[in-house]
């Protein structure tokens, strides 16, 4: 199966309004494997590994996060897949 990689930043309102939980489980619903963790600056780094057409469907979920998020920017860096197994809240 084809596989990518992507690294997001989030920017916005993203921390303290379960932005990591909620991507996790929209991750886990579209089988793709990474992290979603705290930056110290106030964004959100997302690792997403998987099938294209999944990322591009997490990628239009991150522009608006959960209803209490508020997203402002989302930036986008090709990764190498590290194959990792599920997706983990750090």
């Amino acid at each position: 199966m084809n596989h990518s990689c992507i690294k997001a930043f989030v920017s916005g309102r993203v921390q303290g309004v379960f932005y990591r939980a909620s991507a996790k489980q929209q991750a886990k619903a579209l089988g793709l494997n990474g992290y979603a963790k705290n930056l110290s600056d106030g964004r959100v780094e997302v690792w997403l590994e998987g099938a294209p057409q999944a990322i591009t469907q997490m990628q239009q979920w991150l522009k608006i996060g959960p209803s209490a998020a508020i997203v402002e920017q989302v930036i986008y860096q090709p990764c190498e897949a590290l194959n990792l197994s599920g997706f983990e809240v750090q």
